[in-house]
């Protein structure tokens, strides 16, 4: 069975809700692919002492508040899995899930969107598949020679997982800095490895600040003048409360990343090592865009050559949410407001239509 619609949004998280948003308000007809079971997207799945860098004020999506929670400054990830559903039902958004999406082809006039769940036509497809679903573990000497367990970012959880073992961290980032200061204070026998020392930025800044700092970027590269850089120029670990306290105990004591690793644990150029149980690989993420692969578009990293939102390849289509080669910071609940409401307009008038979109 094929199902005809003007837009097929890939993704029913952050990005591919506030892209629907806008295209509801341009009178657009659209269709959500969500492969998740329930609303919520990544956050569902994030460690349980994962919150937000943000006060709830400041880490909303286009049309609604996100409320504060109780209790905290800064929301944690069950909070704003329960806002994107609210978000979601509020504005009774065409998602359809589970439906994985296998692949987009280009199909005459229209692109052919197949899944699991039949195959879709449209117009124009909007891909908001973001990162988490594909993670990245760099290619170092011995990971397949290590007896222990191996796991990333995505598959932690909770520290009493570890209770009693020799735990080694990999990675210089919020993720690694947050997952080391979440394990640390609870006794486990801490190895935190990092490619430089890490840089934690003024304990002052938090999202609100780093939001600011990429408008800011953004509207310099539009005027034509010098890049500033943007957050990167700041630091690479935002000093939330945990990271902080344990940062000022003491606890957080990066080492220099090690060269490889043995079956017990890991070694370090000069041959000093670290026995170890397990290592969680805090290393990163790649789009996931293998859904869009028979397009033939993709370029250098990984990444799909954009002009905005837009690929520059194929018209019809739009990336959002993965970063900020798709709009400045676009992977961020505040931040993807305004490149999914260009990605709707630039659509609507694809589609020979242009009604006036508020600036929300």
């Amino acid at each position: 069975m094929t199902h005809a619609v003007d837009v097929v949004v890939v993704g029913g998280g952050q990005a591919g809700l506030a892209a629907g948003y806008h295209l509801r308000r341009l009178g657009v007809g659209f269709a959500v692919l969500d492969a998740q079971a329930e609303p919520g997207g990544a956050w569902r799945h994030a460690w349980d002492s994962l919150h937000l860098f943000s006060p709830a004020a400041h880490s909303s999506l286009p049309g609604r508040p996100m409320p504060a929670q109780a209790g905290q400054e800064y929301p944690d990830a069950r909070h704003v899995a329960e806002y994107l559903t609210d978000y979601e039902r509020r504005y009774g958004l065409p998602v359809h899930r589970p439906v994985r999406v296998g692949a987009v082809r280009r199909d005459s006039a229209r692109l052919r969107v197949e899944t699991d769940a039949g195959t879709w036509s449209a117009r124009a497809v909007v891909s908001a598949t973001g990162t988490w679903w594909r993670p990245f573990v760099p290619a170092v000497p011995g990971r397949e020679a290590f007896a222990g367990r191996q796991l990333h970012t995505v598959d932690y959880r909770r520290p009493a997982d570890f209770a009693g073992q020799r735990v080694v961290v990999v990675g210089g980032g919020n993720s690694g800095a947050q997952i080391a200061a979440d394990l640390a204070p609870a006794g486990i026998d801490l190895t935190w490895a990092t490619l430089r020392p890490p840089r934690f930025l003024p304990d002052d800044i938090d999202g609100r600040a780093l939001f600011d700092v990429a408008t800011a970027r953004r509207r310099a590269l539009e005027a034509g003048r010098a890049d500033t850089g943007g957050v990167a120029s700041l630091g690479d670990v935002v000093a939330v409360p945990p990271v902080r306290a344990a940062r000022d105990a003491g606890l957080l004591k990066a080492q220099p990343m090690f060269t490889r690793l043995t079956e017990d644990g890991v070694e370090w150029t000069d041959g000093t090592r670290a026995e170890a149980d397990a290592v969680i690989w805090c290393t990163g993420f790649r789009p996931a865009l293998a859904h869009l692969a028979p397009l033939g578009l993709c370029g250098a990293r990984g990444r799909i050559p954009t002009d905005g939102t837009r690929a520059v390849g194929e018209p019809r289509l739009h990336l959002l949410g993965y970063g900020d080669w798709t709009g400045p910071a676009s992977a961020t609940l505040i931040g993807v407001g305004r490149p999914a409401r260009d990605a709707a307009r630039e659509i609507a008038a694809l589609l020979g239509r242009s009604p006036a979109s508020p600036d929300v």
